[in-house]
């Protein structure tokens, strides 16, 4: 069986459904390919009903037919045959009525995310061609490329004027003191959550009380250059994408809104903007920036503090993945990062590895995890683990342990 074939037999099957339950994860890949398959669901007269959730297990879903998992649920080898997953992360869940790239040899890391896997069933339902342009929320929001399955869907949807392109700086907000002094993607060095060093670039890069793009990303790229990788030097401008059937046009802010929103507890608002509806725009945003806001004060503290071994701590779990994306991709250090957060007797870590190296970091942290009597697992290069509070030693030490051999 082929991918293509893998979502035409899902399509089928979910069409059948008089009634969907439908869970998503929290981030912005996750409420992406929820909203694509519901959106679908919509235009087929098809009842439904979405929930967002930071993590799923099998005890957590009705009885019964009607289960839809999106972003999650393909590393989770005991739920029901029956449950139907659009996923891209590692494969241990046997039901058939699994898509999932990486079971047709294609790169779930880099090539097609949850969203893209979504489109490729949603098209399957009909004629959702507008929809493509949220797929970049998972392109975006996993770090992935435009190769593979993402170029196909991307240049089919730049062809039906769906997506269109131009340069410019991709920082994220509605000013550009905003988009400096909450900047998460990428964390800047010495400027995100300083008031007088956003305020002191704007100024000094002004001409008549506008900032010239030019001059100010050269301060920006002078003033971090000693603590950041050239590959965040030369992420501040490059391709932008204006998402033309969307709420909010460009691709970088609306991945950064649905994401925030969907990691503070706020998934409801994430997809209600995503299925189109203006409503809750404004609530949106400002949910975002306190969001992102939290999360550079988070980095700022942890880097403070610095991560023996890689490992830093945090306290709060909504912000432990934005901070671990952060420190592992903006920052010079060049070992897998973990970031831990502690909710009582829990604790839940967000692990990250640099580009270049080898390490199937999803692999690890799973077997780390399941030794410590807790769960985990994920990506090759982007993975998560939840287990006791008091077990983060023994996680430690047997992910050493793994890591080592």
């Amino acid at each position: 069986m082929s991918l293509d074939e893998a979502a035409s037999q899902l399509a089928d099957h979910l069409a059948r459904q008089e009634f969907v339950e439908v869970y998503a994860h929290h981030d912005a890949d996750g409420i992406a390919a929820a909203s694509i398959l519901c959106i679908a669901m919509l235009r087929r007269k098809m009842r439904f009903r979405l929930r967002i959730r930071a993590r799923i297990n099998a005890g957590d879903l009705p009885p019964g037919a009607g289960v839809l998992l999106c972003d999650f649920g393909s590393g989770i080898e005991e739920l029901p045959e029956e449950v139907m997953v659009v996923d891209h992360h590692l494969p241990r869940f046997s039901g058939g009525l699994h898509v999932n790239p990486r079971l047709f040899g294609v790169d779930g890391d880099r090539e097609l995310s949850a969203a893209g896997t979504a489109y490729l069933v949603a098209r399957k339902l009909g004629d959702n061609r507008d929809l493509a342009g949220l797929v970049m929320l998972g392109i975006i929001g996993d770090g992935q490329d435009l190769e593979g399955k993402n170029l196909e869907i991307f240049n089919e949807a730049v062809a039906q004027s769906v997506i269109t392109t131009e340069r410019g700086c991709r920082l994220v907000g509605r000013d550009m003191h905003e988009s400096l002094l909450s900047a998460t993607n990428p964390y800047l060095h010495q400027i995100s959550g300083d008031e007088v060093a956003a305020m002191d670039l704007i100024d000094t890069a002004s001409v008549e009380d506008e900032p010239e793009t030019d001059v100010l990303l050269s301060l920006i790229v002078m003033r971090i250059s000693p603590y950041s990788p050239v590959e965040t030097l030369t992420s501040l401008y490059g391709d932008r994408f204006s998402l033309e059937r969307e709420i909010i046009p460009d691709a970088h802010a609306f991945t950064a809104v649905v994401d925030a929103c969907g990691k503070c507890g706020r998934g409801g608002l994430a997809a209600s903007l995503c299925l189109r509806s203006p409503d809750g725009l404004a609530e949106a945003w400002e949910t975002t920036i306190h969001h992102r806001m939290r999360v550079v004060q988070a980095i700022r503290a942890a880097l403070q503090k610095g991560g023996e071994d890689g490992f830093f701590q945090v306290d709060e779990v909504s912000v432990a993945s934005d901070v671990a994306d952060a420190i592992s991709r903006d920052s010079l250090i060049e070992t897998p990062v973990f970031v831990a957060a502690k909710a009582k007797e829990l604790c839940y870590i967000s692990a990250r590895s640099p580009h270049d190296l080898s390490i199937d970091l999803g692999d690890a942290v799973r077997e780390a995890a399941v030794q410590s009597g807790g769960f985990g697992g994920g990506h090759r290069r982007r993975a998560g683990a939840t287990i006791s509070s008091s077990r983060l030693d023994q996680f430690r030490t047997h992910l050493a342990e793994v890591l080592a051999a």
